[in-house]
């Protein structure tokens, strides 16, 4: 079988904040149709990279394509760029004066152009898909975390991106909270969404990625599949992260 297309791309990229770097050389590759988890301590430079990625930070030198085009160089119109590479964030980001559905609506109709009334249609189809078309008029205020980053990701498929980021989606969350987020993202996965995650829940990573990718100070330390990272790390360092987790849920040392 022929190798799908690399859909973004970062070569050798590097990021500094305030005299220090944060990604140093980071490269890798994201396949159409492949979930890519980024897993690391805290601090190590993974949410960066997203942000890099999406160009809500600046690169100082590397560079990034989308679908094999350099967009780090010259004018790069990232509103339209964002549209091909969605992004979903911790804090929701959701206008609290506006219902759901109008959260929904308002970026196909005002960034795309598109025909409210078809937008309003597909909103509400993955509005049932998320369990939260009842939801539709209400505001954000009236929703739990969950409902909210779940109206969140509704926001980013909307838009017909080529590509979803996520960053730490469940970081804000009640622990009752997590799972009904993250059985979303597991239902995207399995629809062949092509996906850059970047998460602290290691079971979810576990169970949802194609390619785990450890960073830490800012360089990737150590990537393959999941179920030889989790079982057999090739690195010392990756072997003491994952043990902290094992610690932490009363296991034995891997």
């Amino acid at each position: 079988m022929a190798e799908q297309q690399v859909i973004l791309e970062a070569r050798n990229i590097t990021k500094d904040y305030g005299g220090g770097r944060v990604l140093d050389g980071v490269s890798l590759q994201v396949h159409k149709g492949e979930v890519i988890v980024l897993i690391g301590p805290s601090g190590c430079g993974k949410s960066t990279f997203l942000r890099c990625m999406n160009g809500l930070e600046q690169i100082q030198s590397g560079q990034i394509l989308l679908d094999g085009e350099v967009i780090t160089e010259g004018k790069t119109d990232w509103t339209k760029v964002r549209q091909k590479i969605g992004m979903v964030f911790q804090s929701y980001e959701l206008f609290p004066h506006m219902s759901v559905i109008d959260n929904l609506v308002l970026g196909p109709v005002k960034v795309q152009g598109r025909d409210k009334k078809e937008v309003t249609k597909e909103a509400e189809k993955l509005l049932e898909r998320v369990g939260l078309l009842d939801k539709k008029d209400a505001f954000p205020r009236q929703l739990s975390g969950g409902q909210k980053q779940r109206v969140a990701i509704v926001r980013a498929l909307i838009l017909k991106p080529e590509i979803l980021l996520f960053d730490e989606v469940t970081a804000a969350l009640d622990p009752e909270m997590v799972r009904e987020v993250l059985d979303v993202i597991l239902e995207l996965a399995a629809d062949g969404y092509t996906m850059l995650i970047v998460t602290h829940e290691m079971q979810f990573a576990k169970a949802v990625a194609d390619k785990i990718v450890f960073i830490d100070g800012g360089k990737v330390v150590e990537s393959g599949i999941p179920e030889k990272f989790f079982t057999q790390p090739e690195t010392d360092r990756a072997r003491r992260f994952l043990n902290t987790f094992i610690y932490a849920k009363g296991g034995e040392k891997a």
